[in-house]
């Protein structure tokens, strides 16, 4: 199998990919083809199928594995394939990490980390509320570990949501160390819990893909939910508390447009968006930078950051 990161026009390919888009279309002269995209674990290519009901056109769907043989042609700048030959391949004959991104860093090691911040907070009740949920939870804590912080824009791969709360968690505590009014504990319970609803925002890798209560709600509702429930559940949790770490999470986008049902109101909400808007967008730049390799001219506009992006010298 060729990875679609090494692909190049002109080639011809065989190998083994994930359906993750399916959708039939007709020319202007009305004739059927198919568009298709496949992933593996170092990206996404788009595929034509011109002629889908040929003999070497099996059946096959979105979320199937495709074993398929293809031309590699260039369409608008980017690779596309076009197929000749596509059938639906069955379990074990394949490796699944072969199609799923992962991150570069361990896991393990990395929830380790994490479970370090939650024993750091001293204040008794939101020491509770994050063992509830990163302790007690076996569940939960693996849909944690193996869970994407998006469907795309940054750390969309397995590990990434994980991979994103350590690096705000991180920043935070770097928070703590040179601004004192900032309440620790709050911040820390805050960042560990502020991105908990997209374990329910998202569907688990391979569709990686917004659910109901994703599309219907966000995570953000969905969080404030989640830990809304589980301090119902610890005695003797105080009110203003709980209020300041519900509104630490509903604020966490720090504007109305991008999300947030408040804009912050307290220090630690300030530093919460903060940690979350520069590691979400460095990140972004990271992966920007990755996918143009060796290119270190102008990458042309990004509406994420509303300017023409280049590497620097």
């Amino acid at each position: 199998m060729k990875y679609i990161e090494s692909l190049h026009e002109g080639e011809r390919i065989s190998g083994i990919y994930l359906c993750k888009y399916k959708q039939s279309a007709v020319t202007k002269n009305g004739k059927t083809y198919e568009n298709v995209i496949f992933q593996d674990k170092t990206g996404v290519a788009d595929a034509k199928i011109w002629e889908p009901n040929s003999q070497g056109i099996g059946d096959f769907a979105v979320m199937d594995y495709v074993d398929i043989v293809a031309e590699v042609t260039s369409f608008q700048g980017s690779i596309q394939l076009n197929v000749k030959r596509a059938r639906k391949v069955q379990e074990g004959e394949y490796d699944p990490a072969d199609y799923l991104p992962v991150s570069e860093k361990d896991i393990s090691h990395m929830y380790q980390e994490l479970l370090g911040f939650v024993q750091k907070i001293r204040e008794p009740h939101l020491r509770s509320l994050a063992e509830a949920f990163f302790v007690r939870d076996p569940e939960f804590a693996q849909d944690f570990q193996f869970h994407s912080a998006a469907k795309s824009v940054h750390h969309s791969f397995v590990g990434g949501l994980l991979e994103h709360t350590l690096s705000v968690v991180r920043l935070c505590e770097f928070y703590v160390r040179s601004y004192p009014l900032l309440n620790e504990d709050l911040l820390y319970t805050a960042a560990l819990c502020h991105d908990i609803g997209k374990v329910r925002e998202l569907s688990a890798f391979p569709a990686n893909d917004y659910t109901d209560a994703g599309q219907l709600l966000g995570h953000i509702s969905i969080g404030y939910e989640m830990v809304h429930e589980q301090i119902q559940k610890i005695p003797g949790f105080p009110l203003k508390l709980a209020h300041e770490l519900k509104h630490c999470i509903l604020a966490h986008h720090g504007e109305l447009e991008y999300g947030s049902p408040k804009k912050p109101a307290l220090m630690e909400a300030v530093a919460l968006n903060m940690a979350d808007n520069t590691d979400a967008k460095l990140e972004t730049m990271t992966e920007i930078l990755k996918a143009a390799g060796d290119n270190k001219e102008w990458l042309g506009y990004n509406r994420l950051f509303e300017s023409n992006i280049r590497r620097s010298s």
